[in-house]
């Protein structure tokens, strides 16, 4: 039988809190932060035991994604507008450059660092996890 389990990253504790910049987008187009829960559901057959998955495996999988996030900044590498040489990150977004050390950023294989791609990241990392 197929079910699920829901993990509430507020509540499990499996937070970040990350700086980033949308370029693309106005009103995010400079530097800001946020502080990010992840939230999880797990579909899968339920055992004959009753489990799903180790709700404890899961939730350390998702905290060690948390924490190579948390206070990093979030450089989306396949950005166009991404320049990384041996110790810094160069972010252009119009009139503005920003400059990071190398060792303050997460190199994110995205395109942007919107929700929607931090989600669908997050979820790549916990599967490959698996």
């Amino acid at each position: 039988m197929i079910s699920y389990i829901e993990i509430d990253g507020w509540r499990a504790n499996i937070r970040f809190s990350s700086a980033h910049i949308i370029p693309e987008y106005d009103k995010c187009g400079r530097l800001h932060g946020h502080t990010y829960a992840i939230h999880a559901k797990i579909y899968g057959e339920m055992e004959e035991n009753g489990i799903i998955v180790d709700f404890r495996f899961a939730k350390d999988i998702l905290k060690k994604i948390a924490d190579e996030l948390d206070h990093k900044i979030l450089i989306p590498v396949k950005s166009p507008l991404v320049r990384i040489k041996e110790k810094e990150v160069r972010l252009s977004n119009g009139e503005k450059d920003y400059v990071f050390p190398l060792e303050d950023c997460a190199l994110l294989p995205l395109r942007s660092s919107s929700a929607e791609n931090l989600a669908n990241y997050v979820m790549d990392k916990f599967l490959e996890s698996l």
